[in-house]
């Protein structure tokens, strides 16, 4: 079974200097029906002006991850963590049992385009963590490159759950094919261009919910990026 989140359909908030779309409920946004998927609570959809972003706030007992598309995030934290991140660069902030941190655009005059995702963790109370690693644009063309595992192999950050993230970037015509183990489940998140799922087409900021579904099939009608969940 799969079903589609139409993109028009999200929550969405527009505060002048953030434009953000949520797949799921979250802040202002209430929808019963979409308060998350298996272990996956949030994904926004952002896209903050030129300098702007979110001053220092707390986190606590999430997983987050944060996917860039397009600009700089600048991030700062109380873990003592000071970055940007960049196109193709994964982080991962275990909030555990409390960390504060800020996100800006690290730019003065181009725009920030990103995804954050917020997973419930396997266990509460653990210690903050951070890392974060790039994913070169190469490694995610035509492929499935996995960037997120509860075991950090083949590279991937390491999150406490069970839920592994795939990134991927095809060009049209061009497929890609995913096995779920039985009793696994699936999310699709559309970033950019159009692909067809098991038949079912999704355009850009769609995503898809999949379950009772061992094989997922995955074309791309345009040039198309998109994150591939798989979820206990």
């Amino acid at each position: 079974m799969i079903v589609r989140r139409p993109a028009a359909e999200r929550g969405h908030a527009h505060h002048g200097w953030l434009d953000t779309r949520h797949t799921f409920s979250f802040a202002g946004y209430r929808d019963p029906a979409h308060m998350g998927f298996r272990a996956l609570r949030v994904i926004n959809d952002d896209r903050i002006a030129a300098g702007a972003g979110f001053g220092t706030h707390p986190h606590a007992d999430m997983e987050i991850v944060t996917w860039v598309l397009e600009g700089a995030l600048e991030h700062r934290d109380s873990l003592g963590t000071g970055s940007v991140l960049r196109p193709g660069d994964a982080q991962r902030m275990s909030a555990g049992t409390g960390v504060a941190h800020s996100e800006f655009n690290h730019s003065p005059d181009e725009p920030l385009h990103l995804l954050q995702i917020w997973i419930l963790p396997a266990v509460r109370g653990i210690a903050p963590g951070y890392e974060e690693k790039h994913i070169p644009i190469d490694e995610r063309r035509g492929r499935l490159r996995l960037i997120v595992s509860p075991d950090g192999r083949d590279g991937s950050l390491r999150i406490h759950q069970d839920v592994a993230i795939h990134a991927c970037v095809l060009a049209p015509g061009v497929d890609v094919s995913h096995a779920l183990a039985p009793g696994r489940h699936a999310w699709l998140q559309v970033a950019r261009g159009a692909v067809t799922l098991n038949g079912l087409d999704l355009d850009e900021g769609d995503g898809a919910a999949v379950s009772d579904e061992g094989h997922l099939a995955i074309t791309a009608r345009a040039d198309a990026e998109f994150l591939l969940f798989d979820l206990a």
